[in-house]
């Protein structure tokens, strides 16, 4: 899961919304609802509950309700209040943050690091997904939250036996299976945030995909190479089941799109003049070989290549909507 974290922190540093300063609001007690979605005795309650949890196991767990985040992501929201009021103890970093913001109609458990090994993204995404949301979809927020804080706190103490049975399964354990979105499901980013993850991630492997099937020789040594790739990052764009049929597409067209360009003219050609003249020309570039088996690629007009980025880590959790 940090490698999703990973990439999802990228995607929010190249985004124009990261440079934005949050509004963070004040911490006024274990339940803040600044939105004013909840009863009363509801905030009485749950600020008891999670009193009595945090005497108990020191883990602190806060709820906070706004409604709205303006222009900033959920994720992004969420840590920038989760760093600003500080959760858990300093040597343990134990500490949860529950957000919901009712105008953008998403909520967000933010996870501090000391707990990551315990309410992990997957749960905290299936206690967004499978228990929260039904109840925010029919406008009761008070049975929501109040689902989804008995749920962390029985995930933290590692009592899952105490976690309602999954809404919309088919009996196999899989999160969220059987919803109607199962080709997409695992994955608890937004729409904005896949498409931006998405065009990231694909136009990489993708690049190097097409280079491949387009070059002479060194085609087959990137599908080999290129196979980790394509078995790993989809799962942060469009979940495990997705990511199968796509990985299945790649191991098995690959090959037979690289058979049938084979025997195109302009690819035997190409492969002629790399063995006799050590280099070749294919559409705008002009692909120049050192040896029989490696060769590489350069732009008749600019004589230019290509590069990659970086990424950076941060915290867990899981964000969801309704």
């Amino acid at each position: 899961m940090n490698l999703i974290r990973i990439l999802l922190l990228l995607m929010v540093a190249l985004s124009a919304q990261a440079a934005r300063a949050v509004d963070v609001p004040y911490l006024t007690g274990r339940v803040t609802d600044n939105a004013e979605i909840l009863r009363a005795e509801t905030r009485k309650a749950l600020g008891e509950q999670l009193a009595a949890h945090e005497h108990d196991t020191t883990n602190q767990i806060a709820v906070l309700t706004v409604a709205s985040i303006g222009d900033a992501s959920i994720e992004e929201y969420a840590l920038e209040v989760f760093n600003a009021w500080k959760l858990g103890r300093a040597d343990q970093d134990n500490g949860v943050l529950i957000v919901i913001a009712p105008n953008e109609r998403r909520m967000r458990i933010e996870v501090g690091y000391g707990l990551e090994g315990t309410l992990t993204d997957l749960l905290a995404g299936r206690i967004i997904r499978d228990l929260m949301t039904p109840r925010f979809k029919e406008g009761d927020y008070d049975q929501g939250v109040a689902d989804g804080v008995h749920a962390v706190i029985a995930a933290l103490g590692g009592n899952l036996t105490d976690l309602p049975p999954p809404t919309g399964t088919t009996g196999q354990g899989n999160f969220g299976a059987g919803s109607g979105d199962s080709f997409l499901s695992g994955t608890d980013l937004g729409w904005p945030e896949r498409i931006l993850l998405g065009g990231f991630i694909f136009g990489i492997i993708g690049l190097f995909t097409g280079i491949g099937l387009l070059t002479p020789g060194a085609g087959w040594f990137l599908y080999f190479f290129l196979i980790p790739f394509w078995a790993m990052f989809p799962v942060i764009v469009i979940g495990t089941t997705g990511t199968l049929w796509v990985f299945g597409t790649y191991l098995i067209g690959y090959p037979i799109l690289k058979l049938i360009i084979s025997r195109r003219g302009w690819y035997q050609k190409a492969a002629k003049d790399l063995k006799t003249k050590g280099r070749a020309s294919i559409g705008g570039w002009v692909l120049k070989s050192g040896n029989s088996s490696s060769s590489s690629w350069s732009s008749r007009t600019s004589g230019g290549g290509f590069s990659g980025g970086g990424g950076s880590s941060g915290g867990g959790g899981a964000s969801g909507g309704w």
